[in-house]
């Protein structure tokens, strides 16, 4: 069984588990595309059964597709999720133009500063 997205002017509408024979014989007119994308491919990186551990696997399309994700005819990738981050060309991940601290605290991006703003628990929390 393997996984593919629908894709319609390059946004993914929904995501099925299929046997590669299915489009043998299935008839979709509907607009769009259907273009196969593997559960176990994240950040271009192929993973093990457990998806955490990366493997000697081909990574396919850079990512697994989710609804809403883009497909550029390479690869899926989340919607930009501030204007300031960029797309990373080999990971197709976003980046944010500062990095995230390693502290073990928690962060918000603020866009307005383009840095992370660290989360501090209020007396009701």
């Amino acid at each position: 069984m393997a996984h593919y997205a629908k894709v319609v002017n390059g946004i993914v509408e929904k995501v099925i588990v299929a046997e590669a024979g299915f489009f043998d014989t299935f008839v979709d007119s509907s607009p769009g595309e259907w273009v196969q994308t593997s559960y176990n491919t994240r950040g271009n990186v192929h993973y093990a059964a457990d998806n955490t551990t990366p493997d000697d696997g081909t990574p396919l399309r850079k990512n697994f597709a989710g609804i809403g994700f883009n497909y550029d005819g390479v690869g899926f990738y989340e919607p930009q999720p501030f204007p300031s981050w960029i797309k990373n060309s080999t990971t197709y991940l976003w980046e944010p133009p500062t990095l995230l601290p390693n502290d073990g605290k928690f962060y918000n991006w603020n866009e307005t500063n383009k840095a992370w703003d660290e989360v501090t628990a209020t007396k009701d929390e």
